[in-house]
């Protein structure tokens, strides 16, 4: 992939597939604004990566901190190309006749509006790009049943909220896709002993995700190469979504 000259907001990047996917878009030759609500984290990436890149605290349930890191890449480089947004995550949640009205609107603010708050934001400067282009990333949970319902349901948001823009803005030049990982190994899952290896029979492919590959789908979708694709949602699932008869014999 080649972004040279190209500008890109990533939020959520301190960490995780956020990291990854900055970094590999630095690595084709973006230019990288990394948004995170961990300002040091993503401050030490951007230090690592050297002047092509600049970091910016970002809350993403936050309107005006949104409008703030959109406002970093217009000040730092003069213009934006490029939206990826990693920032989202889940918490344990009880029975649904157990969850609360507070919990389900923080997982959907988080993993579905948050994203809206950006392209919000973003819409402006990517109008004024030759060849913008926003991916989101969601997760299987919005593709199929894995429970987490407050988080899936936001995930699933994401698809429809995509094609919806890929058509209202599709005569803007602006491509809406989405990126669906399976599991991936991130820091969330350090406090778990085991569960990446209990996980791992379910993938035919034979293991969990790594960062990197769901950045290489990312780096694709915001490519040249994928000029003619918009309104799409891209697995990144080590084939679980198409293996059922792995899921219910993982031991085959």
């Amino acid at each position: 992939m080649n972004f040279d000259g190209r500008v890109a907001l990533v939020t959520g990047a301190a960490h995780g597939i956020g990291a990854a996917t900055a970094r590999r878009l630095h690595d084709d030759g973006a230019t990288v604004v990394l948004a995170d609500r961990d300002a040091d984290a993503a401050g030490a990436l951007a230090g690592d990566l050297g002047p092509r890149a600049r970091a910016t605290a970002c809350d993403i349930h936050d309107r005006e901190s949104v409008d703030a890191a959109v406002g970093t890449a217009r000040a730092a480089f003069g213009r934006l190309d490029l939206l990826v947004t990693v920032a989202g995550g889940s918490i344990p949640t009880p029975d649904p006749e157990q969850l609360t009205d507070e919990t389900w609107e923080q997982l959907v603010d988080l993993n579905l509006t948050g994203t809206m708050r950006c392209v919000r934001a973003a819409l402006p400067s990517l109008r004024e790009s030759p060849r913008p282009a926003v991916v989101m990333v969601s997760s299987v949970n919005g593709l199929a049943a894995f429970g987490d319902e407050p988080y899936s349901a936001a995930k699933a948001g994401l698809s429809v909220l995509a094609k919806n823009y890929a058509v209202r803005y599709g005569p803007d030049g602006i491509r809406f896709n989405v990126v669906a990982p399976g599991t991936v190994r991130t820091r969330v899952w350090d406090s778990q002993d085991g569960a990446l290896e209990r996980l791992t029979p379910f993938y035919p492919l034979g293991r969990v995700g790594e960062p990197e590959d769901i950045a290489a789908a990312v780096a694709f979708l915001a490519s040249d190469d994928a000029a003619w694709i918009t309104g799409v949602t891209l697995p990144v699932d080590g084939g679980i979504l198409a293996g059922p008869l792995r899921t219910m014999f993982p031991e085959r």
